[in-house]
C-alpha cells in the first residue's frame, strides 16, 4: 500500500480510503467487520464515514455506519486508524438538527464520539454548504474542536471552489484551523464538476482530495451491460446509475474501460481506480506556467511601481507626456494585467485539463 501526506499537512493516509456509507444498511455487522478486516490487512488505514449514513435507510435514524465502525474498533489500537467522519445532515426533529451552526456541530461531534466509541476524530469534515450560517460562526465552531484536542482535521465536501477559497481565507485572517481537505464528487464519468476550477485551487491552496463515488456507484466495475441493466446490485435504483444507465456514451466510456483492463490483465475497477492515483500530480509543465504566469505579473507590477517612483520626483507638464501610448502609468498597467489575464487563462486552460490534485484515493 502507498501512502501520502492529506493535503499539506503532515498526516499519512493510504492511497485508497474506504468509504463505509452501506456500513449498517445493504451490508450488516458482521459482513461490515469482515470488510474492515481486509482493507486493514491491506494496508489501508483511511476510513470516511458520515453522521448521516444510513438515516435513509427504513427504519434507521442516522449514525448506523459509525456505530458499525466503533464496535469494529474496540480491542484494536486506535493510532492505527485514521477516522473522517462528517456533519451536516439532520440527525435530531427540530430546527436546530441540520447545518453548520455552533449549535448543532457542538452536538453533533459529541454524538459521533459516542457512535464511535473513541474521544477524538481525525479529520471532520462539512458535508455540504449551509446557506443559512456564516462561514466564521463554522468555521470558529471547527476551530474550537480542534482546540480541545476532539478533532485532529477538518475538511469540507461538496463545496464550489468560491466557496472553497472564501472559507480559506476567513480562517487566514480570524486565525482559524483550515479546511485541509476537499471531498468532490470525481470519476472518469463525473469530471468537469472538480476539473473546472477546483483541482487549480486545491493545487494552488495545498487542499488534499479526497474523490467520492470513483468507480460511479459501481458502473465502472463493468457489472452493469447494455444486455444486463439491473444486475444484482444495491445501486441499480440509485439516480446516478439510473442517469448512466440511460446515456450511451457512458457504455461506450465502458468498453474503452473493459479493453484498457483486458490488455493488462486486470479488472476494469483497478483500471478506474489507478487513474485517480495517476491524476494525483499535474505535469511539471502545468506548475511551470502556473508560477511563470503569476511571475509575470509580479515583475509587470514591480516595473509599475518603479516607474510612479521615478514619475513623483518631478513635475510633468502636458507636453511630457507621449500621447502615442496610454495616458498614464495606470493605463499602461491595467494593459500589462490584461495581457497577463488571457496568459493565465490559458495556464489555467492546462491545469483544468489535469485529473486532480493531491488526491489521496477514492472513498
Amino acid at each position: 500500500m502507498q501512502y501520502t501526506r492529506l493535503g499539506r499537512t503532515g498526516l499519512k493516509v493510504s492511497r485508497l480510503c474506504l468509504g463505509t456509507m452501506t456500513f449498517g444498511l445493504t451490508a450488516d455487522e458482521a459482513t461490515s467487520h469482515r470488510i474492515l478486516d481486509a482493507a486493514l490487512d491491506a494496508g489501508i488505514n483511511f476510513l470516511d464515514t458520515a453522521d448521516i449514513y444510513s438515516r435513509w435507510g427504513p427504519g434507521h435514524v442516522g449514525g448506523e455506519s459509525e456505530t458499525v465502525i466503533g464496535s469494529w474498533l474496540r480491542g484494536r489500537a486506535r493510532r492505527d486508524v485514521v477516522i473522517a467522519t462528517k456533519v451536516q445532515g439532520p440527525m435530531w426533529d427540530g430546527p436546530n438538527g441540520a447545518g453548520l451552526s455552533r449549535l448543532h456541530i457542538l452536538q453533533a461531534v459529541e454524538d459521533s464520539l459516542r457512535r464511535l466509541g473513541t474521544d477524538y476524530i481525525d479529520l471532520y469534515q462539512t458535508h455540504w454548504p449551509d446557506e443559512d450560517t456564516p462561514l466564521d460562526e463554522t468555521l470558529a465552531a471547527l476551530d474550537s474542536l480542534v482546540q480541545r484536542g476532539l478533532v485532529r482535521y477538518v475538511g469540507c465536501s461538496n463545496y464550489p471552489a468560491w466557496l472553497l477559497l472564501k472559507s480559506l481565507w476567513v480562517s487566514d485572517v480570524n486565525r482559524l484551523a483550515r479546511f485541509d481537505c476537499l471531498q468532490p464528487h470525481y470519476s472518469l464519468l463525473h469530471r468537469s464538476e472538480f476539473e473546472r476550477e477546483l483541482a487549480a485551487a486545491c493545487l494552488d491552496q495545498g487542499v488534499g482530495v479526497i474523490p467520492y463515488s470513483p468507480l460511479a456507484a459501481g458502473f465502472l466495475t463493468g457489472k452493469f451491460t447494455r444486455a444486463n441493466k439491473s444486475p444484482d446490485s444495491t445501486r441499480s435504483d440509485g439516480g446516478l446509475i439510473r442517469r448512466l444507465l440511460a446515456d450511451e456514451r457512458a457504455f461506450q466510456a465502458l468498453d474503452l474501460l473493459r479493453e484498457i483492463a483486458a490488455a493488462h490483465d486486470a479488472h476494469p475497477a483497478q483500471i478506474a481506480l489507478d487513474w485517480h492515483s495517476r491524476s494525483s500530480r499535474p505535469p511539471s509543465s502545468a506548475r511551470a506556467a502556473w508560477t511563470s504566469c503569476w511571475t509575470s505579473l509580479a515583475r509587470r507590477r514591480s516595473r509599475w511601481a518603479q516607474r510612479r517612483s521615478r514619475a513623483s520626483t518631478r513635475r510633468r507638464t502636458v507636453s511630457d507626456y507621449d500621447h502615442s501610448r496610454p495616458a498614464c502609468c495606470h493605463m499602461r498597467c491595467m494593459c500589462s494585467a490584461t495581457s497577463c489575464a488571457a496568459s493565465k487563462g490559458s495556464s489555467m486552460a492546462l491545469v483544468r485539463a489535469l485529473k486532480g490534485s493531491q488526491v489521496t484515493g477514492p472513498s
